[in-house]
């Protein structure tokens, strides 16, 4: 049982000798099924420009693996914007964006957005679109979830640079680096970003975002030393304050043996 779980047991405890027990905040009011996940593989090249598969492998299998800790497979929409002629999906990003919009006002508890690509200093790649920058991602995600409960997932080299921008007291952010460092693992002959592989590597002993936000970045700093890759990426993560309790004990749900 994890140090919070026992510090929740001793403060329900004493509330029973005191008055009304203590209750998980807000968990009944935002249970997983009601939340909304969109994933988005916003590039599919190399750094010479060539096909690689690795942004889409992660895409698809984040979408499989959220479903099953608990999401709802109808509340997730996972996409890409690879050309159809490549096994994606020809979509351009408004396309994208407007369905994460649409997704989210039909899951009315919490959101969860994830997006893995390349990046630079001053924002993440899509496609041959050019670039989104971190002020253009807070305004869309504020569009489309407003002040619920929201996660955003930034899996990109320099990805640190969204921090400040997408950091708000409702709002859990994660990212694969700092501002100033690369990330690694998408290049030809990968199966996943680093990052994303870590992500994956850890939902199934997660017990929550907390949690899983922890053990990935843990994971991602054994890979790196394994892989001797150089200088680390050191993934970054904001938790707000009116979310912290909720996503703590917001727990992860896992199906039967």
């Amino acid at each position: 049982m994890k140090l919070r779980r026992l510090f929740a047991v001793a403060l329900f405890l004493a509330a029973c000798w005191a008055g009304p027990a203590f209750a998980k905040p807000g968990v009944e009011d935002a249970p997983l099924k009601d939340w909304a996940v969109g994933i988005l593989a916003a590039d599919w090249r190399d750094s010479e420009g060539a096909p690689i598969d690795a942004f889409e492998n992660a895409r698809r299998d984040l979408a499989r693996g959220f479903a099953d800790v608990g999401f709802n497979p109808d509340n997730i929409s996972h996409m890409s914007l690879r050309p159809r002629e490549l096994g994606g999906f020809s979509l351009r990003s408004e396309e994208v964006f407007s369905a994460f919009g649409e997704l989210a006002a039909k899951a009315p508890a919490g959101c969860l957005f994830y997006f893995t690509s390349h990046g630079v200093p001053e924002g993440m790649v899509l496609g041959t679109e050019g670039l989104i920058s971190p002020r253009k991602l807070n305004g869309l995600i504020s569009q489309w979830c407003g002040q619920r409960p929201t996660v955003v997932v930034v899996s990109a080299c320099f990805s640190g640079v969204f921090v400040p921008e997408l950091a708000a007291p409702n709002r859990l952010v994660m990212t694969a680096a700092r501002p100033d460092r690369s990330s690694f693992g998408c290049g030809a002959g990968m199966i996943y970003p680093v990052f994303d592989q870590c992500v994956l590597d850890s939902l199934p002993g997660a017990d929550d975002f907390v949690h899983l936000s922890n053990m990935t970045r843990r994971c991602v700093a054994m890979e790196e030393r394994q892989q001797r890759l150089w200088p680390p990426s050191e993934p970054q993560s904001d938790l707000g304050a009116d979310v912290e309790d909720l996503l703590v004990f917001l727990d992860f749900e896992r199906s039967a043996p």
